[in-house]
């Protein structure tokens, strides 16, 4: 009679229209591989269209899922819970998620096109469409198993694409960088989740939160243990000062479409984590929590705003540095809410204003690594100084990235990324955080000064002969994706962290 209990328990239910989005991004990603097989090389370009119409698909199939939450993989029994959650947190990660797929995907197949000898095409499609897989499962993974293999599958892939051109040896250790960081993070990761199961007895969010103050005193320290070593595993995924060592190196060494995923994908991965662990799965340890990531978030900002100040307009690869390091400091602006979760009784609030942020970076930071993959196809050593007289060559593509630095720094007529900073920073006085308050607006000032600097360059008289830089169709659509949706945010901010917002948990 014990037996039939426990077996119902232990099936689990299965919403193929819940898990639709994540699973066509993977099943086209096996559809590229064996199609490479057979596709001859004159004819490898119909990959990278059929890779994005993948994505795009993917996207669209987020739309049946707004009517309501939906759950799969569930246990039965008095004591509920699913692996698999749809809900409004899911849907706009995953938004962010496939949407930065799909415009990175956009870049990729000019830069396929340009690097054809040294990047072969079906190995890079499958790559990215089965990291982008692993991004849109993540967030709707409810139990720390799930969430560890979600994390791997948009990882993994990630190495071998910073890797991928032959014969580059400097992709070659920028792979080998962003490898040896990642895993160390992993097995970090893994170790602290070890000791959470071990002194919980469970992997399910919610029931970690659950039994977690309810730890026998024998099994505290273990407790404890596996939480500070789980929070130090998504630090790294983060890019948090000082687990950032890897980042400018790694995008520099990468295709540029590729360091373009990874700082818009990428950042969306590790924060999602890292706000499933905290806020969901650890919300008893908060005043553990709350401080850690508050002190991570100030380093970060202002270490990642210096080290962009630094960069000299005349070295190679400076304007992608700059990039690189502007993309550590948004990740301190991006800690700031959730670290405010840890002191406010309105979690949901706080995390909404790191998501609200975070798509409105992810816009505007594909858009300015779309400009630098035009710049970049003429110069390829891609420094700020390539960029000085722009406006004199490409009018439209100059006024774009200028604006796109301003939605980075914050000033009008990039109203949306001044919403999203103050809204970042109403998050840190709400939660009693003034001293944070205080360092990101330090931080914002001296942002304002290097991308001022670099977009006043950009209607400078040009130096020489002005470069006329060719647009191809893939790469414009992505240019104007991006500042369609840069203008008509700026226009209309508040329904970002509306749709941010609303319904996360």
């Amino acid at each position: 009679m014990s037996a039939q209990p426990l077996a119902e328990s232990l099936v689990q239910s299965v919403d193929w229209l819940a898990i639709a989005p994540p699973t066509t991004a993977a099943v086209m990603a096996l559809v590229v591989l064996v199609a490479d097989l057979f596709v001859p090389e004159s004819r490898k370009a119909v990959l990278g269209w059929v890779s994005v119409a993948g994505l795009a698909v993917s996207l669209l199939l987020l739309l049946p899922l707004l009517d309501g939450d939906r759950s799969t993989f569930c246990t039965g029994g008095h004591a509920r819970a699913c692996s698999y959650t749809a809900d409004g947190f899911t849907l706009v990660i995953q938004l962010l998620a496939l949407g930065g797929a799909l415009l990175a995907a956009l870049l990729s197949v000019t830069h396929l096109d340009d690097e054809r000898r040294r990047v072969p095409a079906g190995e890079f499609w499958f790559l990215l469409l089965s990291s982008a897989a692993g991004a849109a499962l993540l967030p709707a993974s409810r139990d720390l198993a799930t969430l560890v293999v979600a994390l791997e599958v948009a990882s993994l892939p990630a190495f071998a694409l910073v890797g991928i051109r032959h014969g580059d040896k400097r992709s070659s250790e920028a792979a080998l960088k962003f490898f040896l960081s990642s895993v160390t993070a992993t097995a970090v990761s893994l170790m602290g989740i070890s000791f959470v199961y071990a002194s919980t007895g469970t992997l399910y969010l919610t029931q970690v939160a659950q039994r977690l103050p309810h730890v026998d005193s024998q099994l505290h320290v273990l407790a404890q243990t596996g939480v500070v070593l789980t929070l130090v595993g998504f630090a790294f995924k983060t890019a948090a000062v000082p687990f950032h060592f890897w980042v400018p190196d790694t995008y520099v060494g990468a295709p540029l479409p590729v360091a373009a995923y990874l700082s818009v994908v990428g950042k969306a991965v590790g924060f999602t984590g890292l706000i499933l662990v905290t806020v969901v799965a650890f919300p008893s340890y908060a005043d553990v929590w709350g401080p850690a990531l508050a002190a991570l978030a100030a380093l970060t900002m202002t270490v990642g705003n210096v080290a962009a100040l630094r960069q000299q307009a005349t070295r190679a690869y400076s304007a992608v540095r700059l990039l690189a390091w502007s993309s550590v400091g948004q990740a301190g602006y991006l800690l700031v809410p959730i670290a405010a979760a840890g002191y406010t009784e309105d979690a949901e609030k706080a995390i909404g204003s790191t998501v609200a942020y975070a798509l409105m970076y992810a816009a505007v930071n594909l858009g300015a690594f779309a400009v630098a993959a035009v710049v970049g196809r003429g110069r390829a050593l891609n420094r700020i100084g390539d960029y000085r007289g722009l406006y004199a060559t490409n009018p439209l593509t100059a006024l774009l990235l200028a604006f796109f630095l301003l939605c980075l720094a914050g000033l009008p007529p990039g109203v949306v990324g001044l919403f999203a900073k103050v809204t970042v920073f109403s998050a840190a006085v709400d939660a009693g955080l003034g001293w944070l308050a205080v360092v990101m607006a330090v931080n914002v000032v001296i942002a304002l000064f290097y991308y001022l600097q670099w977009a006043a360059l950009l209607f400078r008289a040009p130096e020489g002969e002005p470069a006329r830089h060719r647009l191809p169709a893939p790469l414009t659509a992505a240019i104007a994706l991006t500042g369609v949706l840069g203008v008509a945010l700026s226009g209309a901010p508040q329904l970002v962290l509306r749709f941010a917002a609303t319904g996360l948990f």
